[in-house]
């Protein structure tokens, strides 16, 4: 090969790289087949603070006849039940309090020897079955960095004790997805049509090179050209998926903004799934000892402080239940978009083929205790046994999140700390 030569293919990759990682998204055929035949491809996490009341929480009746009764916390998900499984007598493994909670609830305790090396669940995932996605995972937030990056304020690890940070901004979301494409249709179809004759630039050139190359040199080459094979194909839709209309929001940090801002952030991790940029996001909305205040369903005071009102003040409680519907509007929202979304995968609807969590990280906040933690799961596309209201009978969380994960195709059987113990929650699966 020619010194010549080496260094014009070398140039070409250079001059697109740029435009690589702006593609709209991946092949969807391109991306690793994960969770079997059907199965579930994609994991959306959504956490909300400081645990909740559980006689206002708990549905009525029996594990497979169960129902939301009006005015309680859960009601919004009604539409939903027969993909949900409602998750009672859920214990977290040694840990207790706020912060504790805030760094075992994903992780489970663990370590760089451990299942999961000490990431959350999200990123162990996404380093499984993200790894060929435009995005490998995103964290998106809402007013989670008011206090800085500290384990009060963070759900994700990229390891021990390495904090993943979501981006709070809608607007910076926005723009790492759309970029250019966010133009006018003309503009972004002329983008596009330019990227296009990069990539055949270049692949016509490494195809020339290829025949003038040893077997070993050859075999790596022929990887690279089907990785950019891959991205024709992405081009070749890349249009399909429109930037969603979200609604101007002058600051992202004003207490007022938190509806408008969640709202956006759960939207744009909808569309990035549904558009197959990546295979796991979450929406962190807040963090424990919570100091937002609900004012656009009445509430007077931070949700932290409404979270330790004890059964003797009504009007509190009541304030804190109306928090905690809200909440769970917002995960009824999401169960609604992934359902009327078709999967990427052409199988079903995008909640068949996504396993969705929300999470909390304590039980009662009035106790500070990390027991009867309320969790809800949703999807999963019969992986998980969901219409289910099911007493876990204080096993430990550690158990949950091995199901998710087995759920999602990954073979393993414990996650986190080993001492948790070994093996699924049976009665999710």
């Amino acid at each position: 090969m020619r010194r010549r030569s080496f260094l014009h293919a070398s140039g070409l990759a250079l001059v697109a790289a740029p435009f690589l990682h702006l593609l709209s998204r991946p092949a969807w055929g391109a991306l690793p087949d994960t969770g079997g035949a059907g199965g579930p491809k994609r994991l959306l996490v959504l956490f909300s603070p400081n645990g909740t009341i559980h006689r206002h929480w708990r549905p009525s009746g029996g594990e497979r006849d169960f129902t939301f009764p009006a005015g309680s916390v859960l009601e919004a998900l009604t539409p939903y039940r027969d993909s949900l499984l409602v998750l009672d007598g859920l214990d977290f493994h040694d840990a207790d309090n706020h912060e504790a909670g805030m760094a075992a609830m994903l992780t489970n305790k663990g370590t760089a020897g451990s299942v999961g090396g000490g990431m959350s669940l999200d990123q162990y995932v996404a380093s499984q079955i993200g790894a060929a996605s435009r995005f490998r995972s995103l964290e998106l937030g809402v007013q989670t960095s008011l206090w800085g990056g500290i384990t009060t304020t963070r759900m994700s690890y990229a390891g021990p004790d390495a904090l993943v940070t979501p981006d709070d901004s809608p607007s910076s979301v926005y723009s790492r997805l759309y970029g250019e494409l966010a133009g006018s249709p003309e503009a972004a179809a002329r983008l596009l049509t330019r990227r296009q004759s990069v990539l055949d630039l270049l692949t016509g050139e490494l195809g020339a090179l290829s025949v003038r190359l040893g077997s070993a040199e050859r075999a790596k080459l022929d990887a690279h050209l089907e990785s950019l094979r891959a991205m024709e194909r992405a081009l070749e839709g890349a249009g399909g998926c429109e930037p969603p209309v979200l609604g101007a929001i002058d600051n992202h940090n004003s207490n007022a903004n938190f509806p408008a801002v969640a709202r956006a952030q759960l939207e744009l991790a909808v569309q990035a799934l549904a558009c197959d940029m990546t295979r796991v996001a979450s929406v962190q909305m807040s963090h424990t000892i919570s100091t937002t205040v609900h004012s656009w369903v009445g509430a007077s005071s931070e949700h932290h402080s409404l979270s330790h009102v004890d059964d003797g003040n009504t009007s509190g409680v009541a304030e804190f239940i109306a928090t905690e519907r809200w909440f769970a509007e917002e995960v009824a929202y999401v169960l609604g978009r992934l359902t009327e979304l078709p999967s990427p995968d052409g199988e079903g609807s995008l909640l068949d083929g996504t396993v969705v969590l929300w999470c909390k990280e304590l039980g009662d906040g009035r106790a500070h205790t990390c027991v009867d933690v309320p969790w809800v799961i949703a999807g999963g596309g019969g992986a998980l046994r969901t219409g289910r209201y099911v007493d876990l009978g204080g096993l430990n969380h550690a158990h949950v999140l091995v199901s998710i994960c087995q759920a999602l195709g990954l073979d393993l059987d414990t996650f986190g700390d080993p001492n948790a113990g070994a093996g699924p929650a049976e009665a999710l699966t």
